[in-house]
């Protein structure tokens, strides 16, 4: 049997009860290490309290980057603390500190925080978000279409795949992230 006939008899072999699928390599070939590079996006409390947490999903969705993690919740002092550990002897850090603790906020990975898995989705994600400061960012970007203050600038993305790895960590135990196959992951990047 030809390499397609085993992508076929495997894709038949998914959910049906009984021995797993035949071994042999992957039908759309071993991914790139790219694709498990991971991110995390905090989705902040004026973006939760304007109804925008879909929005912001929605972006993410679109681009093609696969959600790995996501929940909701309020942030405390602790968490924020080791979160902007670098910014805690600005002079902004208290209202800093007052803003991010005011109302939920949801916390993804990748994939309300939320974690995204995809290729180079640290650098990408940056593009999408948009500059800090809201009256610099540029139109299509989530802080340039949603954000009116760089005090209230609807989300925080990691700025590099150290810090993704790092920030991660404070929001999620390992086992909150999930391991699942994109069925659409060769219609976004390719065979």
């Amino acid at each position: 049997m030809g390499s397609l006939g085993r992508c076929l008899a495997r894709s038949l072999l998914r959910g049906q009860p009984g021995p797993s699928r035949p071994p042999g390599p992957r039908c759309y070939g071993s991914a790139p290490p790219e694709l498990q590079e991971k991110t995390l996006v905090l989705v902040k409390p004026d973006a939760v309290q304007r109804r925008l947490v879909g929005t912001v999903i929605q972006r993410f969705e679109r681009r093609g980057f696969k959600l790995v993690a996501m929940k909701m919740l309020q942030a405390d002092q602790g968490l924020l603390d080791k979160h902007y550990q670098q910014l805690r002897q600005k002079p902004f850090y208290p209202a800093l500190l007052a803003y991010m603790t005011s109302g939920p906020l949801v916390a993804m990975v990748s994939p309300v925080p939320q974690v995204w898995e995809g290729y180079n989705v640290v650098r990408s994600t940056r593009a999408m978000v948009g500059d800090t400061n809201s009256a610099a960012a540029a139109a299509g970007t989530i802080r340039g279409d949603l954000s009116m203050h760089v005090s209230r600038n609807v989300v925080h993305a990691s700025d590099s795949v150290e810090t993704a790895q790092r920030e991660i960590g404070f929001w999620f135990q390992r086992d909150e992230l999930v391991a699942w196959e994109s069925g659409d992951r060769d219609y976004t990047y390719g065979p």
